[in-house]
């Protein structure tokens, strides 16, 4: 051992092994114990996959200026989600889908404040009546045509607000958020044939529910 260790230990023993009460236990075991309210078993587990965390963000965007700040997050729901964690064995694929989860919750909200209609609006009657007046920008010599083209939006919304919740948020991530395919099916926890089927069976809905006013 060396000194500087032993000093250490005998400045403070019991703080000392408290530490490292679970420097050499497998994760399962860090995860069982963490699950009964231990916070030594979830600060060791936090502290063993601080860099796993990181590089799961890094990769999935390596110009991102937050990942520090989406790292606490992803801490933060592992801590209050753990209990849910029913096989203590699937703790890394738990903690990698909670890891994309926020990343992508993070990554809607970006977008959300980047376009002129938000996500919200498709499935909000209250917003969707406070939000009309502002979306578009009627030309004083035109009004006629902004009318017409504020009615098409307002129905457009409403239809699109009635789709099954599935082929909804798969239309609304593809077509209104700009997503990939990859990229929604990350966010729901579907395959990307899934997705791809949502979204072709979505336009199909929208097409029918349209088509009176698409002639």
């Amino acid at each position: 051992m060396k000194l500087k260790n032993f000093v250490n230990i005998m400045k403070n023993p019991r703080e000392y092994f408290q530490k490292n009460k679970y420097k050499n236990s497998d994760t399962s075991d860090l995860v069982i114990n963490a699950q009964s309210g231990d916070n030594l078993a979830m600060d060791e587990l936090i502290r063993r996959y601080e860099s796993y965390i990181y590089m799961r963000l890094y990769q999935l965007d390596p110009q991102n200026e937050n990942i520090k700040d989406l790292m606490q997050d992803v801490m933060l729901r592992v801590a209050r989600s753990l209990k849910s964690l029913k096989n203590p064995k699937r703790f890394q694929s738990w903690l990698s889908q909670i890891i994309t989860n926020i990343f992508f919750d993070e990554l809607r909200k970006k977008r959300r404040k980047m376009n002129t209609v938000s996500i919200d609006s498709f499935f909000s009657e209250e917003e969707e009546n406070s939000k009309n007046e502002k979306e578009l920008e009627c030309p004083k010599d035109s009004p006629d045509k902004c009318s017409e083209a504020s009615e098409m939006q307002r129905i457009i919304r409403r239809a699109i607000s009635e789709l099954e919740e599935p082929y909804r948020a798969a239309i609304v991530l593809r077509e209104l958020q700009g997503f990939s395919y990859d990229e929604i099916a990350n966010a729901t926890g579907a395959s990307v044939g899934t997705v791809k089927s949502r979204i072709a069976r979505a336009r199909q809905k929208l097409q029918t529910k349209l088509k009176d006013y698409l002639q």
